[in-house]
């Protein structure tokens, strides 16, 4: 007598196949599973006696052997979420990091004022701009990125997300902003050293945002020389960081003139945004 296969089935089965390789495997393999079969997890939960096919089970141990690879789940299903919305991810921009939502956190005590002018570099998805446009909708916001790939795919997310307080610019850094000014500006730029072993748990995003080469500050650096010529007076760099660099990023703050110069701690724990404010 043929088995018939479950939902219940198959949810065991992708965990136990993540277990080794995952901390959460039951959340990843479900995750994963309402994605192969277009339902929602709580169909997954309330149902879970309901009845799968071969072809469902084909689809989703694919998708089960491509994160057991150690693909990013984001990459997987094409979406990820951030503060609170739900972006689209392609391999050409990073996976968003809650640990980045601090940044999001800052500007926003930073600048309280209803209407401001905010830069936010190296945009990637969209996800810091697109986080402060929704919070702030009278924000005039304009997002960069050197990548027409990661432009794309953050001018895709305003426009699904309905955001028309972002606008977009192609280029490195300041490159092409000439005189304009911001009340702030805000960075999650690359600043994991090129021979650090970690990048090889990476592999799967585009290295370019992940490290400038062998000097990790190098993109840190440019930016907090370049900024004071497109900050108002008054005007805050707020700016993600690795774990360690804090006290280099506060340095290069202060002799470049910034004041009010201090570190914010992540969720873990680590010292993540150090924001300074020019005079």
């Amino acid at each position: 007598m043929t088995v018939q296969l479950t939902t219940s089935d198959l949810l065991a089965r992708g965990t136990a196949l993540l277990a080794p390789v995952l901390e959460r495997p039951s959340l990843d393999a479900g995750l994963l599973l309402a994605f192969a079969l277009g339902c929602t997890r709580v169909r997954l939960k309330s149902h879970p006696e309901e009845p799968r096919t071969g072809a469902d089970e084909a689809r989703y141990l694919a998708l089960i052997e491509r994160r057991a690879q150690g693909e990013p789940l984001a990459y997987i299903t094409g979406v990820r979420e951030f503060w609170t919305l739900e972006l689209r991810v392609t391999r050409e921009v990073l996976v968003p990091r809650p640990e980045t939502e601090l940044l999001v956190e800052r500007a926003l005590v930073l600048i309280p004022a209803p209407q401001a002018r905010v830069l936010d570099l190296g945009t990637g998805s969209g996800a810091i701009a697109l986080a402060l446009a929704t919070e702030r909708p009278a924000w005039e916001l304009l997002a960069t990125d050197a990548s027409a790939a990661a432009l794309a795919v953050a001018r895709d997310n305003a426009r699904r997300l309905r955001l028309a307080n972002v606008s977009f610019h192609a280029g490195s850094w300041f490159a092409g902003l000439a005189e304009r000014r911001f009340d702030l500006v805000v960075s999650n730029p690359p600043y994991v050293d090129a021979r650090d072993p970690a990048l090889l748990a990476l592999k799967d995003e585009p290295r370019q945002a992940l490290t400038p080469g062998e000097d990790d500050m190098a993109d840190l650096r440019a930016i907090i020389q370049g900024a004071p010529e497109h900050l108002l007076s008054g005007g805050w760099l707020a700016l993600e960081h690795g774990t360690a660099q804090a006290d280099a990023v506060a340095h290069e703050l202060v002799a470049r003139g910034f004041v009010s110069v201090r570190s914010h701690r992540d969720l873990g724990g680590h010292e993540r945004v150090t924001e300074g404010r020019w005079p």
